[in-house]
């Protein structure tokens, strides 16, 4: 018997209009009410996430930046894994020296040095979960977003990293290109320290401190609520979500998810816009 969900949000949760559907509000509901506990397991900062689930009427559970930040259901901070200074300091270094557009994750805000460049990376972003997007469409959308206005925007990196009560919790690089220009730079990254580089759709890469990922959080997690592994069932799309997708006793792949992580799921649910969590909740939790 299912005892704890965990949903990615981005390509999962979250349909193409970037909203959680009446559909999956009412099914994650009907679970909570035969007592499952639900977790939204996300590369999002909690300001990112929690907003939108709190619109949706939804009081959960938060695995936010791919495990960096884990909050219960009653917001209580139970992880915290930023990454280390000085691999920071690094991390920023390489990425600038490659000519990558980056944003840096902290606790409560998520920063960027160019506004224009935010717009255009998330329009990629948009067009990237939902292919029959065009890319001006994406644009006049992004701008007046929440993604977009709730940003801290910094002149320079360096001078948010002096900071000695900032941590940097996750960096995110950018480009419309792929995981093809990803690959020399990828391994740039580890040989920086103990870091895990994931990715949230085909256009990033995601750089965490190694033990900030969303399958170790999520088998932490149930430990502590105890749960057994096979009473865990993970839902997601993408690289950052493979981890909690193997460790859980049911992986489900969404329809629309990357193809390394439909191989290695025990299920496929319907896409993000076709309520694929809903799909999924029902189908194991009658």
């Amino acid at each position: 018997m299912i005892k704890l969900i965990a949903s990615d949000m981005d390509g999962t949760l979250l349909n193409k209009q970037m909203q959680i559907s009446s559909e999956n509000i009412s099914a994650i509901k009907e679970a909570q009410a035969k007592g499952i506990e639900f977790l939204v397991a996300t590369g999002r900062a909690p300001s990112e996430s929690q907003g939108i689930l709190a619109k949706a009427g939804l009081h959960t559970g938060f695995i936010n930046l791919n495990g960096a930040m884990v909050f219960n259901t009653a917001g209580k901070l139970i992880v915290n894994e930023p990454i280390p200074k000085e691999e920071s300091f690094k991390i920023n270094k390489l990425l600038k020296d490659s000519g990558f557009y980056f944003e840096i994750v902290g606790a409560d805000h998520v920063y960027s040095d160019s506004r224009l460049q935010r717009i255009a990376n998330f329009s990629d972003l948009l067009v990237d979960l939902n292919k029959k997007l065009t890319f001006k469409k994406a644009v006049s959308f992004a701008a007046g977003s929440d993604e977009i206005m709730k940003i801290k925007y910094v002149p320079d990196f360096k001078d948010l990293l002096k900071k000695p009560s900032f941590e940097a919790m996750k960096f995110v690089a950018f480009h419309p290109d792929g995981p093809k220009v990803f690959n020399h730079i990828c391994e740039e990254i580890k040989k920086i320290g103990d870091l895990i580089v994931t990715a949230s759709s085909s256009t990033n890469i995601e750089i965490n401190n190694i033990k900030a990922q969303k399958g170790i959080a999520l088998m932490d997690y149930a430990k502590l609520q105890g749960y057994q592994p096979n009473e865990v069932m993970a839902i997601g799309d993408n690289l950052n979500d493979e981890s909690m997708i193997r460790m859980a006793g049911i992986g489900v792949a969404m329809e629309n998810a990357a193809p390394e992580i439909k191989k290695i799921a025990n299920f496929i649910t319907k896409t993000n816009n076709e309520n694929g969590v809903a799909y999924a909740i029902r189908h194991f939790c009658k």
